[in-house]
């Protein structure tokens, strides 16, 4: 029960921070070997309950719950059936971060610390139809390297080895837009050195060493204007 509650309150948080509207979004988390609790198909992520969610098996079986899991369930199963490190996802429609998937933009410079600590590089995932097979194969080159994915034209995807990581990197992830932007707006945006970012990665490694890090770009001159 205390996950159900977990999940629900991840739900109403995603809701109030703006980061999803409507029936946008969904959660997922592992319950037990071969077992996921997922929230609903079509309800207002704010008016989900612990009675609405959806108990399936790893390999999409209805187990538990009246209610149809939500149409993003293959993305989420594809991505629990290549980490077996991950033990929640998150899925929204963050505006900001959404609009550089939006641009075909990923995060990939090195700029913000607490992004580097605790998100890493987000790719970008290509576009496929949402809810289909296809979307979850688009992820298929992105899954094992990466914690956090910007969907072309979707939103962003999150990743955890606890649900409360998954959502705040989801958060982190808003918030680094939002600061990306403004700087953007101000004309600048200044990249760390290679140093800083391996003392950064350095200690990653050493607070989560089963979560995986594929780099950012440096540039030479430390200054990117894109």
């Amino acid at each position: 029960m205390a996950l159900r509650r977990e999940v629900v309150k991840v739900c109403q948080r995603l809701y109030e921070r703006g980061l999803i509207a409507g029936p946008d979004g969904n959660v997922s988390v592992r319950i037990g070997p071969g077992r996921l609790l997922v929230t609903p198909a079509g309800m207002s992520k704010v008016d989900v309950t612990v009675d609405d969610l959806v108990e399936i098996s790893l390999d999409g079986s209805h187990l538990r719950g009246s209610r149809r899991a939500s149409s993003e369930i293959l993305m989420h199963l594809r991505i629990y059936q290549h980490r077996p490190d991950v033990q929640a996802v998150v899925h929204a429609h963050p505006p900001l971060a959404t609009g550089f998937a939006v641009a075909g933009e990923s995060f990939s410079q090195c700029v913000l610390p607490e992004m580097i600590f605790q998100v890493g590089w987000v790719p970008l995932v290509p576009y496929a139809t949402p809810g289909t097979p296809a979307l979850a194969d688009a992820f298929d080159p992105y899954v094992a390297d990466h914690d956090a994915f910007l969907m072309a034209n979707h939103g962003a995807t999150t990743v955890g080895p606890t649900l409360t990581m998954a959502h705040q990197r989801m958060e982190s992830l808003e918030h680094s837009a939002r600061i990306l932007l403004t700087a953007r707006q101000l004309g600048r945006v200044n990249t760390l050195t290679s140093p800083q970012v391996e003392a950064l990665v350095d200690a990653r490694r050493r607070a989560l060493p089963d979560s995986p890090f594929s780099g950012c770009a440096v540039p030479s001159d430390r200054r990117s204007t894109n």
